[in-house]
């Protein structure tokens, strides 16, 4: 399982939290918190891509 995983659930709840409280706000315009979403979610598949390609690298060097 890629280490990720559960770093991902971990940090994303709390966020998901923040971000419902900030949506329901009257005074946050709503597409703040639409691009800080998109931003999250593509940290997150940027990160994901580099923790994959470190463990083939990991896997490559082994043999």
């Amino acid at each position: 399982m890629n280490p990720l995983v559960p770093l991902f659930v971990l940090v994303s709840l709390p966020i998901a939290a923040i971000s419902l409280v900030l949506y329901t706000d009257t005074g946050i315009e709503p597409a703040l918190v639409w691009a800080t979403v998109k931003t999250f979610v593509i940290l997150g598949l940027v990160a994901g891509a580099l923790s994959f390609g470190a463990s083939r690298l990991a896997e490559r060097s082994k043999a």
